[in-house]
């Protein structure tokens, strides 16, 4: 694996997203309490800003139109809806978080 730094983990909020630009790619990183969660800032159906949407449990809800991604597996809450983000290796060391950009799934 090949981690990189990113931010500050003091800098994501409890229950909360926040997009980062990292190797060209846009991510949003996610404080779910105890663990931190990498994804794709770009809802497949309307390109909307995950980070901007409201996390529930360990998922989050696209601000533009309401479906749900797993934080965990980047799926669709829901089984009928086929499109999923990409998610990323995510790891905290020291209060830094680091993501790995090669390990997508």
């Amino acid at each position: 694996m090949k981690w990189t730094a990113v931010t500050q983990a003091d800098n994501i909020p409890p229950l909360e997203g926040r997009a980062v630009t990292v190797g060209g790619m846009e991510l949003a990183i996610f404080n779910l309490k105890n663990r931190y969660r990498t994804v794709e800032n770009k809802c497949p159906h309307m390109g909307g800003p995950l980070c901007d949407g409201i996390v529930a449990g360990s998922s989050v809800v696209c601000p533009l139109h309401g479906r749900r991604f797993d934080l965990e597996t980047g799926m669709p809450v829901r089984a009928s809806e086929p499109d999923c983000v990409a998610t990323f290796p995510t790891r905290v060391e020291d209060g830094i978080i680091y993501v790995d950009l090669e390990e997508a799934a």
